[in-house]
């Protein structure tokens, strides 16, 4: 509103902000009213959880981050761990580069033809080009995006849209490549940041799945940086490495709503009513009180979700043992003492009777045999994701190229030959593709099948021994006291 003249009365001024909050008024009312009127089917429910059943299939659809074969070969491990009993096949169909606009290309053979019940989609970190924000290039990613989730629709399976990842702006300044551009480098993970929040609304908005990637892994790189000034998880500021990629897993399992504690078992010796048992995640038979203690049989229904040893840091900071695959046992009624607990007559520990009270968690204990049969699942299934899974992936990135140069088919005569001449090696390649596809999966689904003989859990034999107090050295005397405690 201008300043009023001089010959502009008080009553003019007044009059004038009285039409000014009469059509802010009516601007706000008719907002409510369109809000109000919006009729309820508008408003969809997001997926809850995501059910697995025998013969499932998944297909985690995604660029180089789904390529590195890291957080889609834990998720397998954690599937492979956690429904022992149900065949569930999880298909990376991650390359290298990918935009949303190469997805579609390669969609039919890559995705559509395994039947999926769900497909994760993690794109976007490609689509913004590696700039500030540039809005044709948003577009395009939304128009794009929009036709793979529809693809997706068409063929029955459910979509599950998965927020791009951090783009670590310190980790590239500690590691520059090139002529790195500032502006680029500063802004890039806000530039994913809006990518996510768009990912986020049309999930959703839509009633489709969603999982945040890039919450969890900017946070976690926060607080560790309350310790570390330079720790990273994103060495090259765009591939997490193998904890970042455990966050990643772990933002799976819980956003998609999949069981989280693994088993729990609560044993009461009391003198008047003997034995109380409360358990879940398995079967407990044959318990029966000894000289010095007690024992009993545990066929738990599935085993800890055990990951490979370069990736213990991720486990370590998401507290991944405790909060998804938490394996407790608490007994009550001993008498007070120390006792050697043995599985399948292997030690595992020494606790105290108050210890066993509150509870212990055997989850990432190293020799439990339950472990030590989920680490081998862990080891089978990372040497198929180096060998066939990769050897797939290495195929459709050879298509990818292939679909670039077709797309880049020249109108003008004079050019074509240069552009023959560039598409013609990818040519005889593709001719042959679908054969060393299918022997890439058949080697794939070999190894699949030794980790469905050694991931079915066996009934185990718990003993607990009432034992003379261990003798500590001085410098574990501490240690093992704040254990103890803890």
């Amino acid at each position: 509103m201008p300043f009023p003249s001089t010959n502009e009365t008080r009553n003019d001024i007044k009059r004038k902000f009285l039409v000014l909050a009469t059509l802010l008024a009516l601007i706000t009312s008719g907002m409510f009213l369109s809000a109000r009127s919006l009729p309820a089917e508008e408003f969809r429910v997001p997926l809850d959880k995501m059910v697995l059943e025998d013969g499932d299939t998944v297909v985690l659809l995604g660029d180089s981050i789904t390529h590195q074969c890291l957080y889609t070969q834990y998720f397998e491990d954690y599937v492979y761990t956690r429904f022992p009993n149900k065949r569930i096949r999880i298909h990376n169909a991650g390359v290298g580069g990918a935009k949303a606009w190469d997805a579609l290309q390669r969609f039919d053979k890559d995705v559509a033809a395994y039947k999926p019940k769900y497909v994760t989609v993690l794109l976007g970190m490609n689509d913004g080009r590696y700039t500030p924000f540039n809005q044709e290039y948003f577009e395009t990613y939304q128009k794009d995006m929009a036709k793979v989730v529809e693809k997706i629709k068409a063929i029955g399976a459910t979509p599950v849209l998965m927020t791009p990842t951090m783009f670590d702006a310190r980790a590239r300044r500690m590691n520059p490549r090139g002529n790195s551009n500032e502006a680029a480098v500063s802004e890039y993970n806000g530039v994913m940041a809006y990518y996510g929040a768009w990912v986020r609304e049309v999930a959703v908005r839509s009633g489709y799945g969603y999982v945040d990637m890039y919450g969890p892994l900017n946070q976690l790189t926060v607080n560790q940086r309350k310790l570390d000034p330079k720790f990273t998880m994103i060495k090259d500021a765009v591939h997490p490495n193998e904890p970042g990629q455990v966050v990643m897993a772990f933002a799976m399992v819980n956003d998609l709503g999949l069981p989280r504690s693994l088993s729990s078992i609560r044993i009461q010796n009391t003198q008047s009513k003997g034995f109380q048992v409360r358990t879940a995640g398995g079967k407990l038979t044959e318990l029966k009180a000894t000289e010095d203690g007690l024992e009993f049989n545990w066929l738990a229904n599935s085993l800890p979700w055990v990951l490979p040893e370069n990736a213990a840091l991720g486990v370590k900071i998401t507290r991944l043992g405790h909060k998804m695959t938490r394996e407790a046992l608490e007994i009550h009624g001993l008498k007070p003492g120390f006792y050697r607990l043995s599985i399948d007559g292997n030690e595992v520990g020494v606790f105290h009777s108050t210890v066993l009270e509150r509870h212990i968690e055997l989850q990432e204990n190293r020799k439990t045999p339950q472990y030590q049969q989920a680490a081998k699942v862990a080891a089978l299934n990372a040497t198929r994701n180096a060998g066939p899974i990769k050897k797939l992936r290495g195929e459709w990135s050879r298509f990818q190229a292939y679909a670039r140069i077709l797309a880049s088919k020249p109108e003008d005569p004079a050019a074509l030959k240069t552009w023959e001449a560039k598409i013609a090696p990818y040519k005889e390649k593709i001719e042959t593709m679908d054969q060393r596809v299918e022997q890439a999966n058949a080697e794939a689904k070999k190894i699949e099948d030794e980790i469905f003989k050694i991931n079915q859990p066996v009934c185990r034999k718990f003993s607990l021994k009432r034992v003379p107090a261990p003798r500590l050295k001085k410098k574990d005397a501490g240690k093992k006291a704040t254990e103890a405690t803890n």
